[in-house]
């Protein structure tokens, strides 16, 4: 029989990243809308440095999103109910004190969803936990976020009631509590790393993690649908990768990599497709399979090292901080568009 490989879980798991993305914009627009209606510079000092985290947030969203490799819309009741939203904080309708408040509602919203994609891909696979390890740091700038507008409001609200100002003291109740977050939520509220972008190399080495784990969870399964669900990933993640390297990565290194060196990743790439097109057409509970399975591996090993080691390299002597990180953001773009192009595809093999 023939068994395709949907996964629901995954699918779910695709649409909650979506409402992330989605409420993501809808914070950063209402970052730049509180800036424009803020008159209290130390409060616009902090909004400033949320909208800058935001930002970068959206960023790492789309990171995620490429790495994890389903695209989904959102959820259409989160669509209705961020336009609900939008409309209330363009209009007039309530104070500046209740827009920030909403906001502060919305920020826990994105807290929980992070929190919640968290929690479930532990029970879907190592792989989709390598893909969304970035939101941890998401998850973390958010909750801490949620401290600083908790002090914003305490200076708002005693205002808008009284006319006077808040005790400023606030403030450094605010900074012991964003230092005690991580302790407080646990591990799932952690921040990963302090770089404000991902270069080339961090991206590509993602990758590779991710197909590395892959392998390793088929070839350690006995169940014949689990290794066509990590055979069916593991062929649409190449695929995906290796497109978007051959499209973006290595014709950039080529001049200073060198013509023999990026033709050989060329060639070893080239060999991979037909390789795994003709595995789809053997049963995955056959010993062969695995045994073809350990040979791709073994290649795909030899091309990670060379790339990792030599290639890295090249690029660190050659291009920029600035440089390497535009060229991951060519890559994600590029690798985006070779999975929605490759959206409506399910890889299917005999059992």
């Amino acid at each position: 029989m023939v068994v395709t490989l949907d996964d629901t879980r995954r699918n779910a798991i695709a649409v909650k990243l979506a409402d992330m993305k989605l409420l993501q914009q809808l914070l950063i627009d209402n970052d730049e809308r509180f800036l424009r209606e803020c008159t209290d510079g130390e409060i616009a000092d902090s909004l400033r440095r949320m909208l800058d985290d935001d930002r970068k947030n959206l960023a790492i969203l789309d990171t995620v999103l490429v790495q994890y490799g389903i695209h989904k819309d959102a959820d259409s009741t989160a669509q209705e109910v961020v336009q609900i939203v939008r409309q209330f904080m363009e209009g007039n309708e309530l104070s500046f004190f209740e827009k920030v408040f909403q906001h502060e509602l919305l920020k826990h919203q994105q807290v929980m969803n992070g929190l919640t994609i968290h929690k479930a891909v532990q029970k879907v696979g190592a792989d989709v936990m390598a893909a969304i390890g970035p939101l941890n740091t998401i998850n973390f700038e958010n909750r801490a976020h949620q401290e600083q507008l908790k002090g914003i409001l305490e200076i708002l609200g005693v205002r808008e009631l009284t006319g006077q100002d808040a005790d400023q003291g606030i403030w450094s109740r605010v900074q012991d509590a964003i230092a005690a977050i991580s302790g407080a939520v646990g591990s799932a509220v952690t921040q990963t790393s302090d770089k404000q972008d991902m270069n080339i190399q961090d991206i590509l080495r993602m990758d590779h993690n991710k197909v590395n784990i892959l392998f390793t969870e088929l070839l350690q399964s006995d169940n014949p649908q689990k290794i066509q669900e990590y055979f069916g990933q593991i062929f649409k993640d190449l695929s995906a990768h290796a497109g978007a390297e051959e499209e973006v990565v290595y014709p950039t290194v080529r001049p200073f990599y060198g013509e023999e060196n990026t033709q050989e990743l060329y060639n070893e790439q080239a060999r991979w497709g037909p390789a795994l097109e003709q595995l789809r057409t053997i049963s995955p509970s056959v010993p062969e399979f695995k045994d073809r399975i350990r040979q791709i591996w073994d290649e795909i090993g030899d091309h990670i090292r060379q790339e990792e080691s030599t290639m890295f390299a090249s690029i660190r002597n050659n291009m920029s901080s600035r440089e390497a990180e535009e060229l991951a953001t060519q890559f994600k773009a590029a690798k985006g568009r070779i999975q929605e192009r490759m959206g409506g595809t399910r890889t299917e093999a005999t059992v």
